[in-house]
């Protein structure tokens, strides 16, 4: 039964249907939506939201924690209820409708999109479905496998819908710290002095009266795509494991290091499995997702402790969430604009390992863009870290599409993290160290250390030209995206491994 969830007999007749609850949301409303990278998102609603788009049209601007699981995003989209979208997505299906101009998607810092609503630059939000385990007994929400952005969603909403999922844990509560900071400019201090620290409450407190609906639902969270470490994401980790020895024996960390982030995806997760087999130990975490990695750390022995905003697993890990008791006590889950705030980041002094679409010569880091145009997720999480932490480390492997792609190219086509950001480059190569180096410094080291070998010459012999021309950055503008410019009139960047014209194209 599902009533043992909601503590306050009054709300028991506020118990309705999806169909009936997704009537609350009306044509050109905004919604924020519970859900941070495929956790804790409503999950019958917006379904009710797709079907009904089918023969009453209905748009909304849509914010959410980050990505959403379920494919909610894709059926949203193709049923014409998202017009506009933020803060973060990594949905296919939406991608292209963003790319063909056909929704407007906001990427924002996940850290700023809840301080743009409170101060009214974005907003107001009409509705807020929030995904809950239990209801207590002031009508406090206590929210599932993530908190995002739920947190400030349902304390400025003018309604509020409880997705109810008897499907989750009834031991997630008591996990969640719900911390909101006082209004600037007389904001007081963020009391988070460690991964530990406990700020606020384990549940969301709102105002009873303005619970509308509530909806019983028990899908689960869809797993995350996470592909096991290979041979190059271990020789990543190998990198960036010796340089933090190297960092240990120069006295500038202890064998616990700092508290470590790393960014979603198979790359930064597969990269922290390399902390297993290190002499690295009493490890800590202040991240915004929890992984695979993280409780393979916590059964390792390796971590002591973790504060994220979510929690994201795959397949082979979902048996975590039905054995959460033994994780609990080293667990905790904050909105996101804590997890991912600035001063705290800073004041902790993370090392933040985030992945990195491209860099170039210089250090500059594209997380978002195909090509300079193409959106594929959003800049998420990353840019909070990485202006913030005490080393900012980006990874990737040297090249992607069978090599056609080089990850290192002369000019980055869009950037997400300038060079001003980013400490560490690290590939399955090896690793540039870009602390205190001018650019001039950092192009050969990057070079030698980062570009796989079939490109070390296209890039030495572009910076030799470069520096021809002289300039505190060496750039040849004509020729700075001649490796973007050969993959898309060829097909690679490398000219050995171009394809052939079709005639049709050369006619053309």
């Amino acid at each position: 039964m599902y009533l043992d969830r909601i503590k306050n007999p009054s709300l028991w007749a506020k118990v309705v249907s999806a169909e009936s609850a997704a009537q609350l949301i009306k044509d050109g409303m905004t919604v924020g939506m519970s859900g941070f990278t495929r956790a804790g998102e409503a999950k019958a609603v917006p379904m009710a939201l797709a079907e009904r788009a089918r023969h009453d049209p209905v748009g909304i601007t849509l914010i959410t924690g980050a990505s959403l699981g379920n494919d909610l995003d894709r059926t949203l989209g193709e049923a014409g209820v998202i017009k506009r979208r933020m803060p973060f997505q990594a949905d296919p299906g939406l991608r292209k409708l963003i790319n063909d101009g056909k929704v407007m998607f906001v990427d924002q810092h996940l850290s700023e999109t809840v301080e743009m609503l409170r101060s009214g630059q974005i907003g107001p939000i009409d509705v807020a479905i929030v995904e809950a385990v239990a209801i207590k007994e002031n009508g406090e929400i206590v929210p599932t496998t993530s908190v995002g952005n739920s947190a400030t969603f349902a304390l400025l909403a003018n309604k509020i819908i409880v997705e109810l999922n008897i499907g989750h844990s009834a031991s997630l509560e008591g996990l969640h710290d719900i911390y909101i900071p006082t209004r600037r400019p007389y904001r007081e201090p963020i009391p988070v002095t460690s991964p530990q620290s406990r700020a606020g409450l384990p549940f969301i407190p709102v105002d009873i009266s303005r619970i509308a609906a509530i909806v019983i639902t028990d899908r689960p969270d869809s797993c995350a795509s996470v592909s096991d470490p290979d041979e190059g994401t271990a020789a990543i980790a190998g990198h960036l494991t010796e340089f933090l020895g190297y960092e240990v024996n120069k006295g500038r960390l202890g064998l616990s290091l700092a508290p470590l982030q790393a960014g979603i995806g198979s790359i930064a997760n597969a990269v922290m499995h390399g902390f297993i087999d290190s002499r690295f130990n009493n490890l800590s975490m202040y991240s915004e997702v929890l992984q695979d990695s993280t409780f393979d750390l916590f059964d390792s022995g390796k971590l002591t402790f973790a504060s994220g905003s979510s929690i994201t697993l795959s397949q082979a890990k979902m048996d975590v969430l039905k054995n959460l008791e033994r994780y609990k006590s080293r667990l905790i889950l904050r909105p996101q604009e804590i997890s991912n705030h600035p001063e705290v980041i800073r004041r902790l002094g993370l090392i933040a390992i985030n992945t990195a679409l491209e860099a170039d010569l210089y250090g500059n880091v594209n997380s978002t863009h195909v090509s300079g145009t193409h959106m594929m997720n959003g800049v998420g999480g990353s840019g909070d870290f990485a202006r913030n932490a005490y080393l900012s480390v980006f990874v990737t492997k040297s090249m992607a599409k069978d090599g056609r792609i080089s990850s290192i190219v002369p000019m980055v086509t869009h950037v997400d993290h300038c060079e001003h950001d980013v400490d560490l480059i690290v590939t399955e190569h090896g690793l540039a160290d870009l602390r205190g180096l001018a650019p001039r410094e950092r192009a050969p080291l990057i070079i030698e250390n980062c570009v796989d070998p079939s490109y070390r010459a296209l890039l030495s012999d572009y910076f030799k030209d470069a520096l021809k021309l002289g300039g505190q950055t060496p750039h040849v503008l004509d020729k700075a995206f001649f490796m973007h410019a050969a993959y898309r009139d060829s097909g690679s960047m490398l000219p050995q491994l171009a394809k052939p014209k079709a005639k049709a194209a050369v006619a053309a």
